[in-house]
């Protein structure tokens, strides 16, 4: 038996498109929290993916060393008249991304963490430090000092190519059960997650493969053992599996773990607006660089930089491969005339 988990604190409400009823909770072991999934609509197609594919046998033989499983011990002070403090345990899964000791997992898996352990397939268990987290992408880097036998790196795919109904395979510790491998497919793309911070994952991968409590961090891998997504949260009426998981694309990990690794941070550029599925702003917020510019509530973005937008998943795609301080011009309508701003954009705020 393991220690109770301690449970995260970013809540909201599901909204319709999710699913009446259903809640998404981070799939961290044993409890996890609300927050929201969008469905968003997209227009094209996608490439054509791989068919070269292994079975499941082979790609978790292939990959399940690994996968490790983490540790967070937390403590938190106890209520009047004990006083002291609770020391608390909860665990997650992760995944070596190189033969540096360096562990990709979820930002959610290690907020608050007190120390960290990463356990190996083998059992050989070792201290982890963390390297950089950002909770905007729900992402976070560790690293331990294990010897170069236990670091087998996962290949990252290219996401940008997975298909609707692509076969995967998860592989994570639900509930504590190390290398337990789970397979289904890519039931939808594109969906929006919501992070620990507030900000949107955007092009999130659902899959019906079996995710719970746990299996936060670990790795969806495709039919030819590349790792795909990081396995983040689950929508779930009871808060176990229903089959509706959802995970980070690759394409993601792969830019915002590079730069975590080489300044233990991340930046993001920010406007300072809130839309809803079309580009209409339906909030400025004060202090920000669409504030400063005279955009407001009601303002219709149409392109960014001379290019079109047409909804919001375009706008904040523009401006998510901007950095901050870049200079953008913004065109936009308002009242039925168009007009253009050019403003500088800011770092993302940590809320």
């Amino acid at each position: 038996m393991w220690a109770m988990s301690r449970m995260l604190a970013f809540a909201a409400a599901l909204v319709a498109a999710a699913g009446l009823g259903a809640a998404t909770h981070a799939a961290l072991s044993p409890g996890g929290s609300k927050t929201v999934v969008r469905q968003v609509t997209v227009t094209g197609s996608q490439p054509a993916a791989n068919t070269s594919a292994l079975s499941v046998n082979e790609i978790y033989r292939r990959s399940y060393k690994s996968v490790v499983q983490i540790t967070v011990t937390t403590s938190s002070s106890s209520p009047f008249p004990f006083g002291g403090s609770n020391t608390q345990q909860a665990q997650g899964s992760g995944f070596v991304y190189d033969d540096k000791g360096d562990i990709v997992t979820d930002q959610h898996v290690v907020a608050d963490a007190q120390s960290l352990s990463v356990k190996f397939w083998n059992g050989a268990t070792y201290k982890a430090k963390v390297v950089g987290t950002d909770a905007s992408t729900d992402l976070a880097v560790i690293k331990v000092d294990a010897p170069a036998s236990l670091l087998a790196p996962l290949t990252l795919a290219d996401s940008s190519k997975v298909q609707v109904g692509d076969g995967v395979v998860a592989i994570g510790s639900p509930f504590g059960l190390a290398e337990t491998v789970t397979t289904g497919i890519v039931s939808a793309l594109h969906r929006q997650m919501t992070s620990p911070n507030g900000f949107t994952i955007n092009d999130s991968i659902q899959t019906d493969a079996a995710i719970n409590h746990g299996n936060s961090g670990g790795a969806l891998l495709n039919m030819q053992g590349q790792l795909i997504g990081v396995t983040a949260q689950i929508e779930s009426d009871s808060g176990g599996n229903d089959g509706v998981g959802f995970a980070i694309p690759s394409n993601t990990v792969r830019s915002i773990v590079s730069q975590l690794l080489a300044k233990g941070h991340v930046e993001h550029a920010y406007l300072g607006v809130k839309v809803g599925t079309s580009a209409e702003i339906t909030l400025v917020r004060p202090n920000t660089p669409a504030a400063h510019a005279g955009l407001r509530a009601g303002d219709a973005i149409t392109a960014l930089d001379g290019r079109k937008i047409t909804n919001g998943t375009e706008l904040r795609g523009a401006i998510d491969a901007r950095r901050p301080g870049d200079t953008i011009t913004v065109t936009y309508t308002r009242g039925g005339k168009s007009a253009t701003v050019k403003l500088t954009l800011a770092n993302r705020p940590n809320s």
